[in-house]
């Protein structure tokens, strides 16, 4: 077996060669956030004390070091929607809106309790990062069986490659509620 011919990201097909060229993520600022995480993020934030939307997206990207910088497309129609609701106002007699936590948007705000939503964002960054870059020593180790190593253990290789894949879909089979209630 000689060297195989690299692609783009490595000699991988598909997923895994993009995989292998992984620098980040595909999306800017990491894994994208769900809408109800933005409408929490807002109300902590803005229990903290009153900001510019703006500003919001500025310090969502600073508190999490910018895995999640939440776009002005999902803050902006989410402080319409908690304006709407009566759980914020926005005050523009500085040429910029400023928005304020009404007392029912405070109420709403302390149902949050002390858990921050953007916690959520940097915790889920941590664990990709920490898949990406045992993917990336598997490759490296691939790499180097393929270059030194005898036709036996490149054929085991291949062997435990497939035994991970499918310890790996085995997770994902797994009964995730069955573990909840134990």
């Amino acid at each position: 077996m000689g060297p195989m011919p690299f692609a783009a990201g490595g000699p991988w097909p598909g997923a895994l060669g993009a995989m292998a060229g992984f620098r980040g993520g595909g999306r800017r600022g990491g894994r994208r956030q769900r809408r109800g995480n933005v409408r929490a993020a807002v109300l902590a934030l803005l229990a903290e004390r009153p900001m510019h939307g703006y500003e919001m997206i500025q310090e969502l990207g600073q508190r999490t070091n910018g895995v999640w910088r939440p776009s002005p497309g999902s803050v902006y129609p989410t402080l319409q929607l908690l304006d709407d609701e009566g759980l914020i106002t926005a005050d523009a007699a500085s040429g910029k809106k400023l928005f304020t936590l009404t007392e029912t948007g405070r109420a709403e705000a302390a149902k949050l309790g002390e858990a921050k939503p953007w916690a959520e964002a940097v915790g889920e960054a941590d664990e990709v990062r920490e898949l990406h870059t045992a993917l990336r020593q598997l490759f490296m180790a691939v790499e180097q069986i393929t270059q030194a190593g005898t036709e036996d253990q490149k054929s085991r290789a291949v062997d435990a490659i497939n035994e991970a894949k499918r310890r790996i879909y085995g997770l994902l089979a797994e009964d995730v509620d069955a573990d909840d209630d134990e």
